[in-house]
């Protein structure tokens, strides 16, 4: 007997199937994680340097700024990942 788990784990499975992915969509979704792994680190070094630059000179104002515009472009950066990924998996 199949506990209520297993059989809502089999109607989900019958509404999507599980998608396999080649190995070029692999390949291709790992060089996006990449590429955006590398644009976050470029955005961290540029503004860490300037919240850096704030907290010595005692600058809250700014530094409060650079702080909520490291967060916006992590979002920002995060979203157009993952746009970029179910565009990636469509095609």
């Amino acid at each position: 007997m199949k506990s209520a788990y297993e059989l809502a784990m089999e109607r989900l499975q019958k509404e999507s199937p599980d998608q396999s992915l080649s190995e070029e969509k692999k390949v291709e979704l790992a060089e996006l994680d990449n590429l955006y792994k590398s644009k976050l680190a470029e955005r961290e070094v540029f503004l860490g340097g300037k919240i850096a630059e704030a907290e010595a000179t005692g600058d809250f104002e700014a530094l409060d700024q650079l702080q909520r515009q490291l967060t916006s472009d992590k979002k920002t950066l995060e979203l157009e990942l993952e746009e970029k990924k179910e565009a990636a998996r469509g095609a």
